[in-house]
């Protein structure tokens, strides 16, 4: 008896040890989830958008130099997870002009900044998509390259958004994920909103990816490339 109740936790424990997902106290800039050993950070709500595209963003981050590093070809078509207000989604598409650029965020008060920028000039293939917590919406084996910045240590559900990136590559495709790196303690953003090159690849690895390379140049973040087999 006391065998098959063993069992039976250890069945019920499963699906959720798999994922890789434990639970602690949340500390302040936290959910108090768990994935890997990193604890993950709190969304930036739509009520920061300014934040995005401030002026000294370029200065701070080199942001003007993340674009060419990901090596985007006309015909492309990408996806930027973690949209915000299209920062990066515009960039990119006036690159892949015979291509296209899902601009994926959960939030639809983002989604609807993109599509203002859209009306007011801003390039036409970027293409909005609502994603959810657990899933980008992308279609299947469909993406040359997804850009990720700053935004992947937010999601609440890293597994099961990373299954649905995966999904959403070609074979060859690849992933950009450009975080703040907490490897270097002068960087100035709060601890759990950076990630080290060690967490991202085995995070990635555990889905199936293949580290590339990882560029340092930019002044706060590392730029990671994954490749799907």
């Amino acid at each position: 008896m006391i065998r098959r109740s063993l069992l039976l936790l250890a069945f019920l424990a499963a699906p959720a040890f798999a994922q890789g997902y434990a639970t602690k106290p949340a500390s302040p800039d936290g959910i108090g989830k768990v994935y890997m050993g990193r604890e993950i950070a709190h969304v930036m709500g739509h009520q920061a958008a300014d934040w995005l595209e401030r002026p000294e963003r370029d200065l701070e981050e080199g942001t003007s130099k993340l674009v060419p590093l990901l090596g985007i070809k006309p015909g492309d078509v990408l996806a930027d997870i973690g949209a915000g207000t299209g920062y990066f989604s515009f960039r990119m598409a006036k690159l892949a002009a015979q291509g296209k650029v899902y601009a994926v965020d959960i939030q639809q008060e983002m989604l609807d900044i993109i599509e203002d920028r859209k009306a007011h000039g801003e390039p036409t293939n970027v293409v909005t998509v609502l994603g959810t917590i657990a899933d980008p919406k992308l279609p299947a084996n469909a993406v040359d390259l997804i850009l990720l910045v700053d935004a992947y240590h937010e999601f609440s559900e890293p597994r099961e958004m990373g299954e649905g990136m995966v999904r959403g590559l070609k074979s060859g495709g690849r992933i950009a994920l450009v975080e703040y790196r907490a490897e270097d303690s002068r960087v100035p953003i709060k601890t759990l909103h950076k990630m080290s090159e060690a967490q991202a690849r085995r995070e990635m690895a555990a889905l199936g990816l293949r580290w590339v390379k990882t560029d340092a140049s930019l002044p706060w973040q590392h730029v990671m490339f994954f490749e799907k087999p």
